[in-house]
């Protein structure tokens, strides 16, 4: 039947005249055509999602090189015993001929030899000031330091208690106030630091009263075996060794130099790498000596006087040093390194050494000292690690 609006009418029509109308209006499907199926829903619940990310983490990262660059003591000039020990222009030109090769690494090291401190303090104890060899800059001289590259400073040495605490506080003061990690003395012996995606841990060690002791060897793994779990690095600094030009040589036993026991560098590289150190630079003889390799880290014995102005003994082989750019893995894994020549003349400050005096040098050394050493020092600064020599004989 149908409506209409005359009312209903009950029609008379066969049930096929209807669905002939209706299949012919598109109302009705065809027999034995395919039933559109709607796509079958894709949608991830968020377990399956986790589950992906899961497994996207198992592929094994491509590694990043990283370029760690190490220098020496760093005293830009003392005004005690008075302003005359500071450089020309207020030290701002001191660094600017090696500016730019500091600035050019990831990360970029150095000992501060010496307290920051503008006012008085109470000097250690000397007999005649003038021949007195305690050090402390002013306090806007750390800016320097800043502007030329350094993300990271060794405390840890026999001046950093030249002026008492006073002298300590106001150093870590500034070197907070610059953003400049460091570490070194008890209430600070070592710090954690993040740049560029990778994190790095940094502890330093000498012989001297306050500082984190180079000779305490538990003490010495509990630090770097704590750093080696929580960061992708760790670098290590050490004050240690006996002084001056004729202390330039590894000998692989304890050093004793003016009654103290400056610790015995070859043996202690080796202890804090065994206990997940990946970089270290050494410092304190104020000589260069040699350089090592072991378990595929970094070692430099010493990194000389790099940026000592006023009160130095520059003479011979006491004023050149090296800039010292080591390339690793992003775990640390030794890959290659850069040896840059620097000479201090006169007065001091870093400049450039054309003749590489201390690449020549510490070839030298490093062949006499260390003939068991698996690196290759080439001429023009470059080193590598020692291709393994096979043989079908």
């Amino acid at each position: 039947m149908h409506s209409c609006r005359r009312g209903i009418v009950i029609d008379e029509f066969p049930r096929s005249y209807y669905e002939q109308r209706f299949l012919f209006a598109g109302r009705l499907p065809i027999k034995n055509e395919v039933s559109f199926q709607a796509p079958p829903d894709t949608t991830l619940s968020r377990a399956q999602i986790r589950e992906l990310i899961v497994e996207d983490d198992t592929v094994t990262p491509v590694k990043r090189s990283v370029n760690i660059i190490g220098v020496g003591d760093i005293m830009l000039g003392t005004n005690f015993p008075s302003d005359s020990y500071l450089p020309p222009n207020d030290g701002k030109d001191l660094l600017k001929p090696v500016d730019s090769i500091l600035n050019d690494a990831d990360i970029t090291f150095g000992n501060l030899e010496g307290v920051i401190l503008t006012g008085d303090g109470n000097v250690k104890k000397c007999g005649d000031p003038k021949n007195c060899y305690a050090f402390k800059s002013p306090d806007h001289y750390l800016s320097y330091l800043k502007s030329a590259g350094f993300d990271v400073l060794s405390v840890a040495n026999n001046h950093v208690g030249d002026f008492g605490d006073t002298g300590r506080k106001n150093t870590v003061k500034r070197l907070e106030e610059e953003e400049i990690a460091f570490a070194g003395l008890l209430d600070y012996p070592y710090t954690t630091f993040e740049k560029g995606g990778l994190t790095y841990g940094f502890v330093a060690f000498s012989p001297n009263t306050g500082t984190v002791r180079i000779n305490e060897y538990d003490r010495a793994k509990e630090i770097v075996s704590h750093l080696d779990t929580i960061v992708d690095i760790v670098i290590v600094s050490f004050h240690g060794g006996a002084e001056g030009s004729s202390h330039s040589h590894i000998n692989k036993k304890r050093e004793i130099f003016l009654g103290e026991n400056r610790g015995n560098p070859h043996e202690f590289a080796r202890l804090v790498i065994d206990a997940g150190a990946d970089i270290v630079f050494g410092h304190g003889p104020h000589v260069t000596r040699a350089i090592d390799l072991y378990k595929d880290r970094f070692i430099s014995y010493s990194l000389g006087n790099f940026a000592t102005y006023g009160r130095f003994n520059l003479r011979g082989i006491n004023g050149i040093a090296p800039i010292i750019k080591v390339t690793t893995d992003d775990k640390g894994v030794f890959e290659k390194a850069q040896i840059i020549s620097v000479k201090q003349v006169g007065e001091g400050g870093p400049q450039i050494d054309e003749s590489n005096e201390v690449i020549k040098e510490i070839i030298k050394l490093t062949t006499t000292d260390l003939p068991e050493c698996e690196l290759l020092i080439s001429e023009d600064g470059t080193v590598v690690k020692k291709k393994e020599v096979t043989s079908d004989e």
